[in-house]
């Protein structure tokens, strides 16, 4: 099998609050479904499965620095109940096979694009719709390099290791379809844009920011390439800091050129150049900035950039939510997934031992009235019509009853996969 999973959404954003992006993308799209939040540290992930709980959603932390009995427990929990999230370092996740994970979230930038997929990948096994979300910012690169430089292992090691954290961050950045960026990490091919990530759902705006990196990169080469970000940022706005007075950088040429840029905008700048190689930190200066072979034919002028301009996408919420509920009563879905949650927890079983996602979803759409018509759901075989057809038909009648007649039967073919939009292909 090939790399592509085109039933999971990606989607990756710049980090403004975290944590409160995080709240709205639950709230928004999945209240109630079972998912992963990887963070980059056990302490981060504690404090972010109590948040979760405070705001009202079943949030379990797990790392490999907990006690075993406890990391086991989590993981029943999570493979029995269909609700619960695990805030997880990447020690969450090997050989635990659950099919309906609607979401994988990751509050820091994993450090590489290997690590991504693999745990991105641990969405929608069931082939239905699921949501590979990110936020991301500088700062990961740098306490990300960070870890690197302080890692045991060769100066070969670490160049590779480097490499593909800028191929993180690459994906992170680009303007195109992300799923063909993905892929053709993998060395594979996709004609066309998905269609189904957030570059294609919602493109990106991009500027001709050719003027601005010139001045960024000459803000690094005045002040000697031993400055972070905040401080250039203050030179090229003409701010009055003690810093400033300190290394006289008031009297550079490059101090104040660039006030028409907010510190937002810039700060958005340096990133987008860390993230092309024009730019690379210097972790062992504490994050200074550092220019690269590649920045030269952009300062004498023999090129131009196009950046993007950052700003939060304005996603329609309609549009995400009802990939999975789209013509389907939520009551009478509830209802069914409430059944299944009963017998499965009587059982001891995960919930998809009894019938997955899809064949509940069918049974919205087909509304059958009696056994014959529910064998014809596909997931419902010859046993499981024995065993659970009478107790979900009860829920199904009952559901018409409270309606009062039964509504028109909606085709299945509605829970297809979403279709791929037809646009010239873009490699990266």
């Amino acid at each position: 099998a090939g790399f592509d999973r085109p039933n999971i959404r990606y989607r990756i954003s710049l980090r403004h609050n975290a944590r409160q992006q995080l709240l709205q993308f639950l709230r928004d799209e999945h209240p109630r479904d079972a998912g992963i939040v990887y963070c980059l540290s056990r302490r981060k992930t504690e404090e972010t499965a109590v948040w979760l709980q405070q705001h009202g959603y079943p949030a379990l932390p797990y790392h490999a620095g907990l006690p075993p009995d406890t990391r086991a427990q989590t993981q029943a929990r999570f493979l029995r109940d269909e609700r619960v999230i695990v805030a997880a370092t990447i020690a969450f996740g090997m050989g635990i096979d659950k099919p309906d994970v609607r979401f994988v979230a990751h509050l820091d930038m994993p450090r590489t694009v290997e690590a991504y997929y693999q745990e991105t990948g641990r969405a929608g096994r069931d082939g239905q719709s699921a949501d590979a979300w990110m936020v991301y910012g500088l700062q990961d690169v740098i306490k990300l390099r960070q870890m690197m430089a302080s890692s045991e292992g060769s100066e070969t090691h670490k160049r590779a290791e480097q490499h593909r954290l800028n191929a993180m961050l690459g994906l992170c950045e680009i303007t195109t379809c992300r799923r063909q960026s993905l892929l053709a990490y993998f060395g594979e091919t996709l004609a066309a844009a998905c269609g189904n990530c957030d570059n294609c759902l919602t493109p990106v705006a991009t500027w001709d920011g050719t003027e601005a990196s010139r001045m960024a990169l000459s803000a690094v080469y005045r002040t000697g390439q031993r400055f972070g970000v905040n401080h250039l940022i203050d030179v090229l706005r003409g701010a009055a800091t003690d810093k400033i007075a300190q290394c006289s950088h008031q009297h550079l040429p490059t101090y104040g050129v660039g006030r028409a840029l907010d510190a937002g905008q810039w700060r958005s700048v340096f990133r987008q150049l860390v993230a092309r190689g024009y730019l690379s930190v210097d972790v062992e200066s504490y994050g200074a900035l550092r220019l690269e072979e590649k920045c030269r034919a952009l300062l004498r002028g023999e090129e131009s950039i196009a950046l993007r301009r950052d700003g939060k996408r304005k996603e329609s919420r309609q549009q995400t939510k009802t990939r999975l509920h789209e013509d389907i009563d939520i009551d009478l879905w509830e209802a069914l997934r409430e059944r299944r949650r009963q017998l499965a927890e009587e059982q001891g079983v995960p919930p998809y031992v009894i019938f997955h996602d899809r064949t509940l979803q069918e049974m919205c759409l087909e509304l059958p009235t009696d056994l014959a018509q529910l064998a014809r759901i596909s997931g419902v075989g010859e046993r499981k019509l024995e065993k659970y057809g009478a107790s979900f038909l009860a829920v199904l009648r009952a559901r018409a009853t409270m309606r009062g007649s039964t509504p028109a039967k909606q085709p299945a073919a509605a829970l297809g996969p979403v279709q791929t939009i037809g646009i010239d292909h873009s490699s990266h």
